[in-house]
């Protein structure tokens, strides 16, 4: 990884501080949250950094309601990942993006299982009264309608919109609409589109549902056979290293169960135990079968 987290959600100072350390690659288990000094009462779950707007609240109410403390750090799924299967990285459950990550865990025999847990989905995003009438993917190739996009961002970021592109045979003809001063962040794009300056993105239903962006967008619907399948799955499993498996167990099926996939539903995924998940858990295979 060669970028630092961007906006919002790199707000979090503990964050920061985490993403630099396995960006120097210096990820050795002294460097990071170490197992052996949290609470019992309390669970160390790693996640996926996009995972974050939903796992906050979660966290909270799961800590009201059972009484475990939640030791949560939300980064890059892909550094998390590679520290977890080098084995200079511990965590006792682990909630990640893309399946092949929690299949690869599961056969190095670093994560004990997982379940499903949600699937992400891409919009086009536009100002507030869509001032541009753009109504699908063709409108965003019209010559002069400005489009914001972040294609060097941390994947899946830029290479998603670039497969959803490529699937609708539009990457030259929107590449041209492509405004000059795009940045590696998505996050930090969408606000190209808020204060007016582009009039549409191709950009993940989660982040429109950000308190930041919400009320200043507008959202038209993309057809989901132009999604690329890889990004669009998340995992929850139980880690090898878990302190109380019994604890890891209860989260990780409350995480899973209604009242924790309400919380995902709320921050705009599609919860794995809706009608449109199961769907989805099907279509893609999102089954533990290691």
């Amino acid at each position: 990884m060669n970028k630092e987290p961007c906006a919002p959600a790199a707000q979090n100072p503990e964050r920061r501080r985490f993403l630099k350390t396995l960006a120097a690659g210096a990820v050795v288990a002294g460097a990071l949250p170490a197992r052996a000094e949290t609470p019992a009462k309390t669970l160390q779950v790693w996640s996926c950094g996009g995972l974050a707007e939903a796992m906050r609240p979660a966290h909270d109410a799961y800590t009201a309601a059972h009484g475990v403390e939640i030791a949560y750090t939300g980064a890059f799924a892909g550094a998390l990942g590679k520290s977890l299967l080098s084995g200079s990285g511990h965590t006792e459950v682990f909630a990640g993006r893309v399946l092949a990550l929690a299949q690869n865990l599961r056969k190095a025999g670093k994560m004990l299982y997982f379940k499903p847990l949600c699937f992400t989905s891409y919009v086009i995003a536009v100002p507030r009264g869509n001032p541009a009438g753009i109504a699908a993917l063709e409108d965003l190739a019209r010559p002069g309608v400005r489009v914001a996009m972040s294609p060097l961002a941390s994947p899946p970021g830029g290479q998603a919109v670039m497969g959803i592109l490529k699937a609708a045979d539009l990457v030259k003809p929107v590449m041209k609409n492509v405004i000059d001063d795009q940045t590696t962040c998505v996050q930090r794009t969408v606000e190209e589109v808020t204060s007016g300056k582009a009039a549409a993105m191709i950009v993940e239903r989660r982040i429109t549902r950000m308190p930041l962006y919400a009320p200043h967008l507008d959202l038209v619907e993309i057809p989901e056979k132009f999604f690329p399948a890889g990004p669009l799955t998340f995992t929850v499993g139980v880690m090898r290293d878990a302190r109380d498996r019994a604890t890891a167990d209860a989260y990780v099926d409350w995480i899973a169960g209604p009242e924790g996939q309400a919380h995902f539903e709320r921050a705009g995924f599609i919860p794995a135990i809706s009608a449109k998940g199961q769907e989805l858990v099907e279509k893609l295979g999102v089954k533990d079968v290691a």
